[in-house]
């Protein structure tokens, strides 16, 4: 990412302001840190003389050795410094904390006991120690956009790397408590050895955040800005949009393919909470047959969505397309023929479509003709009185349809109640778990749904023609005629 891509994000992010809470244990080179970030990243791009002289002179003062510089939680600069980075302006400020107090530090106490410093949050001076737990709290939660925990291997200087764990331990789990992304800076003289960068990957998989082992003495822009990115890389994910081939994405919700997709993409989400976790959600489709590729097509890091594209091997689409409509299609031509009937067939059932929902919901449904169907008669000359006028009459044929319950019943004479129970009981035995397995069992040689089918035809064969077609007279005269009840229906 170029830096202005890095600022940008990060600002966007933020809603307009990048403010860096810079917080860890005394003597580990937080004011160094702070310094060389305003020299470098801030003062630079500053356009303003007077603003870029103030924020040189709210450089917080730095010093070799055991004694504690930073007395009092500080805002540099005091009001946030405008930087401009091209065409694009933020708002920058770093807040210096106290820090937690290690057991080889000096300053923290005086000739009276626990030294008492200010804060911007109380009145009164309150204990050093007790200013570094609130502050840390306080910086984080309320005036940080980003948090910045600054480290050591011991190196830069009188104090031992052992003397930092317990109170780097302290602020890294409270920073996870409050939920602010952080990074960790291991501040080393000699960032690059073996040992240093060995370190910093134990603390990387110990507490499961970036470490960047530096030397923050030397930083440099390029430095710096790769601090911030991986900042802006532990960001929450705040959306994840999953592109898949259109087909498939018009499949019924139920289809095979259609859940075995969605249940990758479950899977594949499980994990991610961060920008810098995205690179592992397209190994969740790797070993998938019906996913020829996954990958990020789009990820932006200034509102956290990210993009994920699924192609799907190119001769699946065949395969769904005939388990879908029955049919083999080898070419072109063939499937063109397909369509035709299809939709021969569509017109069909689109008159009756209303008709159909209606009859299977209230047991009575009525298609209407279309404007094809409707013959109109020749117009002709009507008197009334002593007034004349027209005639026009239509005729259109409408389709009614009813649900008949048609009752089929079926009594093999076993033997004995006991025989006739443990019949019962084999057809029953896969009730619960697969209702429709009771269809299949066999009596006397036959399927149970071939004996019902047949006793369902056989008295559907039994209402003979003159009897549906006075069925059909009747109900014509009754639509005609408008009466609102019927009486009686003679056969």
């Amino acid at each position: 990412m170029e830096k202005i891509d890095i600022i940008k994000s990060i600002t966007e992010r933020t809603g307009g302001d990048i403010y860096l809470g810079v917080v860890g244990a005394v003597r580990t080179g937080k004011s160094t840190f702070i310094k060389k970030m305003v020299e470098t990243l801030i003062v630079t791009n500053i356009e303003d003389e007077y603003e870029r002289k103030r924020c040189l002179d709210e450089i917080p003062q730095s010093a070799q050795g055991k004694t504690i510089m930073t007395t009092e939680p500080k805002f540099v600069p005091s009001q946030a410094a405008k930087i401009q980075i091209e065409d694009f302006s933020a708002n920058v400020r770093l807040i210096d904390c106290v820090g937690y107090v290690i057991p080889d530090a000096k300053g923290y106490e005086d000739e009276n006991g626990p030294r008492m410093v200010k804060t911007p949050w109380y009145d009164e001076e309150i204990p050093f120690i007790e200013a570094a737990e609130i502050g840390t709290e306080k910086v984080i939660k309320d005036h940080s956009s980003i948090g910045i925990v600054v480290t050591t291997d011991g190196s830069i200087g009188e104090i031992k790397r052992e003397s930092y764990v317990e109170a780097e331990k302290r602020v890294i789990d409270e920073l996870k408590e409050i939920g602010k992304p952080f990074i960790v800076i291991l501040n080393s003289v000699h960032p690059m050895l073996p040992e240093t960068e060995n370190l910093a990957e134990n603390l990387r998989a110990e507490y499961d955040v970036p470490v960047i082992p530096i030397s923050v003495e030397n930083m440099t822009e390029r430095d710096m800005y790769g601090i911030l990115k991986e900042a802006l890389f532990e960001f929450p994910v705040v959306e994840v949009k999953v592109e898949m081939p259109q087909w498939i994405a018009c499949l019924s919700y139920n289809h095979w393919l259609k859940q075995i997709y969605m249940d990758k993409i479950r899977e594949s989400v499980i994990e991610i909470e961060k920008i810098r976790d995205i690179d592992n959600i397209t190994s969740h489709f790797v070993n998938c047959e019906y996913i020829s590729k996954a990958y990020l097509s789009d990820v932006n890091t200034s509102t956290g969505e990210i993009t994920v594209t699924l192609n799907a091997p190119s001769e699946l689409y065949n395969e769904i397309l005939k388990d879908i409509i029955k049919v083999d299609v080898t070419n072109k031509a063939e499937l063109l023929m397909l369509f035709q009937e299809y939709n021969e067939a569509k017109e069909e059932y689109d008159q009756i479509k209303s008709a159909l929902k209606m009859v299977k919901t209230t047991g009575y449904g009525v298609a209407s003709p279309s404007l094809s169907d409707m013959k109109l008669d020749n117009p002709e000359i009507i008197k009334q009185g002593s007034r004349y006028g027209i005639k026009l009459k239509a005729v259109a044929p409408s389709i009614h349809m009813i649900r008949v319950d048609v009752e089929s019943t079926f009594e093999p004479i076993i033997g004995s109640e006991l025989q006739s129970k443990e019949l019962i009981d084999y057809l029953m035995k896969d009730q619960e778990q697969d209702p429709a397995n009771i269809w299949k069992s066999e009596i006397f040689g036959r399927s149970l749904d071939v004996i019902v089918k047949e006793g369902i035809q056989a008295k559907l064969s039994m209402m003979p023609e003159n009897a549906r077609y006075k069925l059909q007279h009747t109900l014509c005269k009754l639509v005609n005629k408008g009466s609102g009840n019927l009486f009686a229906i003679v056969l």
